[in-house]
C-alpha cells in the first residue's frame, strides 16, 4: 500500500505503448497551445488593422487617397484594406478602358472584392481545422492508451494466485493517465476552436458589410459621373 502513485512515477513505469501514446498527446498539446497563441495574436492584429482602416475610410478621406495609401503600405495593410484596394483597382481598370456602364463597373468591383474576401478568410481560418481535429481525436487516442494499459496490467496479473487492490491499482492508474492527458489536450483545443470560430464569423460579417457599404459608395459615384456627363 506504500507504492508511489505520483503522476511522474506512473508515466515512467507505464508500458512502452502507453508511454508512446502519452508522448504523442503531449506533443499534440504543445502544438495545440502554440496554434492557440498564434491565432490569438493574428486575430487581434486583424481586428486592430480593420478598425484602423475603417476609421480612415469614414473620416472623409477621398477614395483615391485611401487607394494610394493602400498600394504603398501593402506589407502592413489589413484584410479590409486589401479588399478595398482590390475593388478600387478593378474599378479604375474598367474606367481606364472607357467602360461607363454602371452594371459592368459594379459587377467587376464586387467580383474583385469577393475574391479578395475569400483569400483573406482562408488566411484567417488557417489552423482552425487543426484545433478541431485535436479536440475530437485526442480523447480517443488517450482512451486507446488506457485500454492498452489496462490490458497490459491484467495480463501481468494473470500469473498471480492472489490479486489485491494494491497489485491492481498501479497498472490501472498508469493506464488512466493516458486518458487524462488526452483530455488535457482536447479541452483547451475545443474551447479555443469555439472562441475563434465566433470571432472569425464576426470578422467575416464585418468585412461583408464593408463590401456592401463600399459598393454603395461606388454606385453613387458612378451615378454622379454618369449624370455629369449627360
Amino acid at each position: 500500500m506504500n507504492q508511489d502513485l505520483s503522476i511522474l512515477h506512473l508515466i515512467l513505469n507505464a508500458s512502452a505503448v502507453v508511454q508512446a501514446v502519452m508522448l504523442l498527446l503531449m506533443g499534440i498539446s504543445i502544438a495545440s497551445w502554440a496554434a492557440i497563441f498564434r491565432k490569438l495574436f493574428s486575430l487581434g492584429k486583424v481586428k486592430t488593422q480593420n478598425d484602423a482602416f475603417e476609421r480612415d475610410f469614414w473620416s472623409g478621406t477621398s477614395l483615391n487617397e485611401l487607394f494610394a495609401a493602400a498600394t504603398k503600405n501593402v506589407a502592413n495593410s489589413g484584410p479590409m484594406e486589401r479588399i478595398f484596394a482590390s475593388g478600387m483597382r478593378e474599378y479604375q481598370k474598367l474606367r481606364e478602358r472607357h467602360i461607363t456602364d454602371a452594371g459592368t463597373l459594379m459587377d467587376g468591383a464586387r467580383r474583385a472584392m469577393r475574391a479578395s474576401f475569400q483569400r483573406e478568410m482562408d488566411v484567417v481560418e488557417s489552423n482552425l481545422s487543426f484545433l478541431a481535429s485535436v479536440g475530437s481525436v485526442s480523447p480517443y487516442v488517450g482512451l486507446f492508451g488506457t485500454v492498452w494499459g489496462i490490458m497490459h496490467a491484467f495480463t501481468g496479473l494473470a500469473s498471480l494466485q492472489q490479486v489485491t487492490l494494491a497489485t491492481v491499482a498501479p497498472g490501472i492508474a498508469e493506464a488512466l493517465v493516458a486518458t487524462a492527458i488526452g483530455l488535457f489536450a482536447a479541452i483547451p483545443a475545443v474551447v479555443a476552436y469555439n472562441r475563434f470560430a465566433r470571432d472569425i464569423d464576426r470578422i467575416a460579417t464585418h468585412q461583408e458589410t464593408f463590401i456592401e457599404e463600399f459598393s454603395n459608395i461606388l454606385q453613387r459615384n458612378v451615378s454622379a459621373q454618369t449624370a455629369a456627363q449627360r
